[in-house]
């Protein structure tokens, strides 16, 4: 390893122990620490961001994502709250002569009719919490959110959040104040997920049964997150009941899904596994069609607790589609991850969790033909190793340090013949390996009553390494054929190219009164792995690469402001934030390049600067009948690379200027529940050719502007309604009816264009015309589940 990242690797270490002993220092004596875990009393899972608090001294602390809370004190006789949205606030008297470990479960709170409170937050998060363009999903608005097929959707409810753009129909992929797709990092219970589509986007991958807690970050982002340039969308999944055991199902337009948990040895192990699959391709089969279309996904959990000082963890999740049309022409794309972790109690106050996480997205293609008939194949393999630390230094200080390690193997394509008669020949493309480190330190700081800070550093260190060969140009950037000057052969973890950045994090929250607040936050993220598409929807059939000799790492660094609102004892909530974001190295392809399994892909490769700036709002009512959010967000998004529109500016794929959504629920009774929502975006930029040139036999496009043109603008208004009968004391199933219009007005939105001959008599003219090309008509759903 170079010295000089042995050099940042021990100032960092240097900075985390510096700051650990002088806190340690001004401890006094006479001070004593109470931890413990909140759990709900009815399944057992932990509570994350419960809110622990001692008033005679005006101080508090919430739990981790584990559920673990720790917060030291003078010695002496308290009164300990526990409060969290949704369960009964509980005090206790309790007597602090030396550390004491108190672990509490809270029941679930009996909602009234006139008291709804929808949201997982504290009533006045939006104004006290220290994070800054976060938005932690609310699960209750997500389950009876009106969605296409009445399949609840993690993902629909991410692309209605501000600064948040969707990529349009048939698709899950989103925008995150002005990155591209690749550049938001999406976890499963640590594991990263690089596809989110089930049936191109009609769904995601995440099942609404089995989350747990849900957490968006576009800004602020702490230290121990990395990887992308734009957003970490957090999601954890159930532990599992370690009470009683118990279950779900539904049968829906489109799917069906079960869910069954409940203890392995009760209070100590537990369990949790959920299913789902369509059955589209059943119904084709039963009725003689020859197509196929489906998906499936499984989630598995289970969890042994060993003592209050250990706990181990053990997830994983598979899931796949799948398309056949007539037997001839196949494709599929498919997650797969594993992930164990062991959270341990090194004391009072010094938390860890180690993880050990394993991921693969692997697509593939098949035509079958005697002459034409080929496989292509593309697959990433990720394998990391995590050591986080929790510190909680005093109820001023609360220290967050880890080491983190990725290796990633990438193999872009694997083409092969399905036949001896095949015109094809098989060809691969070299694979190529990647080494990714971080180190990390922050501290989240009470300064005063009303000035907390949270900041940090993170250090990434980056080896592209071996096997592999490396060709050198005499000039990479020749459009017409660079000259390969000599190869570079490279050995098993042999380093290629490494590079090392420094990313700084930093937010502050300054309470005006118990009702307002400002935010500002400043962060810096690195990205090493560069998503390969020459279109301009994503789509799941595109490669990945890893930082090379000829791609740089993408650099952002973002600056936000935010003024923050509550009224009327915190029923309603008004955020302001304005964000401007520069980022260099970002990536794209050459005009008219050629990327069709080319071998000398890395020459068509060009690299600039992007810069998006914006405006996001969001009014929020959280208590009552009538409950719901309005989020509107102006944004702009544009690029400069040289190479790329003859080296002019021009708007990225996602520059929608404006983006507009509402939810709104009403709750009519105890048995009927009726949501709809509402979105609207300006259209996506696209590029169209303008005209076409002959060239010998051919007649190639003309393209004139880099994303000149914009699609129509999107919009789609949708309702559901909710029955929940009475349920039967004698009885312990609940069941419930889900109605559903998707679409309702029927609005054509456009997927894309597509170019198609002009013909008169069915003979070519030579001319082309565009062709709008939607996906979705109004879509009515009834789903009808069911839990016990």
């Amino acid at each position: 390893m170079p010295f000089r990242i042995f050099v940042y690797a021990k100032f960092i270490t240097l900075g985390i122990f510096s700051l650990s002993l002088s806190s340690v220092v001004s401890a006094q004596q006479d001070k004593t620490t109470l931890n413990g875990y909140v759990r709900d009393a009815a399944t057992g899972e932990e509570l994350i961001g419960v809110t622990i608090y001692l008033p005679e001294i005006q101080k508090g602390v919430t739990t981790n994502v584990y559920g673990f809370y720790s917060i030291t004190v003078p010695a002496g006789k308290y009164i300990v709250s526990f409060s969290y949205v949704g369960y009964t606030k509980v005090e206790q008297d309790i007597d602090l002569t030396a550390n004491t470990e108190l672990n509490f479960d809270l029941k679930s709170a009996i909602e009234t009719m006139d008291e709804v409170v929808i949201t997982a937050e504290a009533e006045d998060a939006n104004v006290t919490d220290l994070e800054i363009s976060t938005e932690k999903i609310d699960l209750v608005a997500l389950k009876n959110m009106p969605s296409v097929f009445g399949e609840p959707d993690l993902i629909k409810m991410v692309q209605m959040m501000p600064g948040v753009i969707t990529a349009g129909e048939g698709t899950s992929s989103y925008f995150v104040r002005g990155g591209s797709a690749d550049q938001n990092l999406i976890l499963i219970d640590e594991a990263p997920i690089y596809d989110p589509s089930h049936l191109f986007g009609y769904i995601s991958v995440f099942n609404s049964d089995v989350i747990k807690d849900s957490k968006l970050y576009k800004g602020g982002i702490p230290a121990q997150y990395g990887g992308r340039l734009s957003s970490i969308l957090d999601v954890r999944t159930k532990d599992g009941n370690n009470k009683k055991y118990g279950g779900s199902a539904s049968i829906g337009t489109l799917a069906s899904k079960a869910t069954i948990e409940g203890p392995i040895i009760k209070d100590k192990a537990s369990f949790i596994l959920s299913a789902r699959r369509s059955y589209a391709d059943l119904f084709l089969k039963m009725s003689g069609n020859s197509n196929s279309v489906y998906f499936y996904d499984v989630n598995a959990k289970v969890n042994w607790k060993p003592s209050n000082k250990d706990r181990f963890y053990a997830a994983a999740y598979f899931g796949r589609d799948a398309f056949n049309i007539d037997g001839v022409f196949g494709f599929d794309w498919g997650n797969a991850t594993g992930t164990f972790r062991w959270n341990h109690l090194f004391s009072e106050k010094l938390f860890s969790n180690t993880t050990f996480i394993a991921s693969q997205f692997d697509y593939g293609l098949e035509l079958s033909d005697p002459a034409l008939g080929f496989k292509w194949t593309s697959v990433i393999n990720e394998l990391s190793f995590k050591q986080h630390f929790n510190w909680f230094i005093s109820p001023k200080n609360e220290l967050d340090f880890g080491y983190n390690f990725v290796y990633r193997r990438f193999e872009p394509a694997n083409f092969n013949p399905t036949s001896e008669s095949s015109i094809f020949t098989s060809t691969e493309l070299q694979k190529l390996y990647a080494l990714d480190h971080s180190l990390y330190v922050g501290n989240k700081q009470t300064v005063s009553s009303k000035l907390s800070l949270i900041y940090g550093l993170r250090l990434s260190i980056f080896q592209n390494v071996g096997p592999g060969d490396v060709k050198i140009y005499d000039d990479p950037q020749n459009n017409i054929r660079p000259t390969v000057i000599r190869v570079d052969t490279y050995d098993n973890f042999e380093s290629i190219i490494n590079y090392i950045n420094l990313e700084p994090r930093f937010s502050a929250r300054y309470l005006i009164n118990d009702l307002s607040s400002v935010k500002a936050s400043y962060n810096r993220m690195v990205q090493n792995v560069h998503l390969i598409s020459s279109g301009t929807v994503p789509l799941p059939f595109n490669t990945w690469n890893p930082s090379s000799t000829y791609l740089k790492p993408q650099i952002a660094d973002q600056v936000a402001v935010g003024y923050f609102r509550n009224f009327k004892d915190n029923m309603y909530s008004l955020s302001s934030e304005v964000f401007y974001k520069k980022m260099q190295n970002v990536t794209d392809f050459a005009d008219n390049a050629d990327v069709f399994f080319n071998e000398d892909l890395a020459t068509e490769f060009r690299q600039g600067d992007s810069e998006a700036y914006g405006l996001e709002l969001q009014f929020k009512k959280t208590r009552g009948r009538f409950t719901g959010f309005v989020n509107y967000t102006w944004s702009k998004s544009t690029r400069l690379i040289p190479g790329v529109n003859l080296g002019n500016p021009f708007p990225s794929n996602f520059d929608r200027r404006n983006a507009f959504n509402i939810l709104a629920s009403y709750l009519l009774s105890e048995r009927w529940n009726f949501s709809s929502t509402f979105t609207y975006s300006t259209g996506r930029p696209i590029t169209l050719p303008t005209g076409q040139y002959e060239y010998q036999f051919y007649r190639p496009s003309y393209i004139s502007e880099r994303n000149g043109y914009l699609l129509p603008a999107y919009h789609r208004l949708d309702f559901s309604a909710v029955l929940t009968p009475l349920k039967n004391k004698n009885r312990h199933i609940q069941t419930k009816w889900v109605f559903a219009i998707y679409n309702a007005y029927n609005r054509q939105n456009p997927f894309t264009l597509h170019a198609r001959d002009i013909e008169v008599d069915d003979v070519s003219t030579g001319q082309k015309e565009f062709v709008m090309i939607y996906l979705f008509p109004i879509v009515p759903s009834v789903t009808f589940n069911l839990s016990f």
